[in-house]
């Protein structure tokens, strides 16, 4: 099979491995004195910390869906790529990240211990500087769509839950700065769940970065609306769902999750080895992720002998050694 299990490139500076991106900074320059980024998504897939496979197709699939967002938001925000030399790759500006992470929600859903949904079942109602109503049901549209801020977590920490006033307070952000990527946020969430739907999609909810260039622009960062970032449910199956209390079907890394969960106990246990039919239904879905949100037909990139020599030959003229 065709994977990207790694982009690890020798001749290209300032490297930098995350559990799925493996990015390489660039020299800064005249046009871009906060330097460039190239940002490369491998097929990695991680849940519960950890790696748990290599999919084929993902990182080319994650990247592209990104773009297709892109290309349709840039009259909301302006974003940080500059260029797409490989179909794995982005060169992006470096900007200077925000410390907060934007989660914009349209449903009373999720399941880490800062979703709204893990604190409504245990009976809070104020969260996120929010007072939601009694009376919701699992995977309820709320009300109104609600921003839920969270402090971005390095060197192990956890993201926490803030709300707007913590955030200005403790300086994280300007107040001029939280209106205005408050106001961007739900401006791309809206337009997100506008095009979603014309697809038979519901866009749940989703994470934005935001980052300052050297004039304190603020731009979109990382990706968007892709399906590790956002939580898609399709909308054909999601009345019938809510009224039987199931979850309604969607697209994400559950089918892989869900395998491995029932095997052992991640968080403790070493990973069994994923299966091959595992591993290609999980491509499957991610394929299928892209097919539904563009509307267009996934054409996997077949160009060179593996995608490793794929993208050092599309990298090259970054290369400094």
């Amino acid at each position: 099979m065709r994977v990207l299990d790694h982009a690890r490139i020798a001749e290209l500076p300032s490297p930098y491995f995350g559990k799925v991106r493996d990015c390489y900074d660039l020299v800064p320059d005249a046009d871009h004195p906060l330097g460039r980024r190239i940002l490369i998504s491998s097929d990695r897939i991680s849940a519960f910390d950890r790696i748990l496979a290599a999919i084929p197709f993902k990182g080319q699939v994650l990247t592209q869906i990104a773009r297709w967002w892109f290309d349709r938001t840039a009259d909301i925000c302006p974003n940080h790529v500059l260029a797409y030399p490989d179909p794995n790759a982005v060169i992006g500006q470096r900007l200077n990240i925000l410390p907060v992470e934007i989660v914009v929600r349209g449903y009373l859903a999720g399941s880490t211990s800062t979703s709204i949904l893990t604190q409504y079942k245990t009976g809070q109602r104020a969260m996120y500087g929010h007072v939601l109503p009694d009376g919701l049901r699992d995977n309820d549209a709320l009300p109104q769509t609600l921003i839920t801020p969270t402090s971005k977590a390095f060197d192990g920490d956890h993201d926490a839950p803030l709300t707007a006033s913590e955030i200005t307070a403790q300086g994280l952000l300007t107040v001029p700065q939280w209106d205005q990527v408050s106001a961007i946020a739900l401006a791309l969430f809206a337009r997100g769940q506008k095009l979603a739907l014309e697809r038979g999609l519901i866009l749940v909810d989703t994470k934005y970065e935001f980052g300052t260039d050297i004039a304190g622009n603020i731009l979109i960062a990382d990706e968007m609306h892709t399906p590790d970032s956002s939580r898609y449910w399709i909308a054909s199956g999601y009345e019938a769902a809510l009224a039987n209390g199931s979850r309604p079907p969607s697209f994400d890394k559950d089918v892989i999750r869900s395998w491995v969960v029932a095997r052992c106990d991640p968080y403790i246990d070493p990973i069994p080895e994923i299966p091959a039919q595992m591993i290609s239904t999980t491509s499957q879905v991610y394929i299928d992720a892209y097919e539904a949100i563009t509307n267009e037909v996934f054409l996997p990139d077949l160009t060179g002998s593996t995608p490793l020599d794929r993208l050092r030959t599309n990298l090259s003229p970054y290369f400094t050694r």
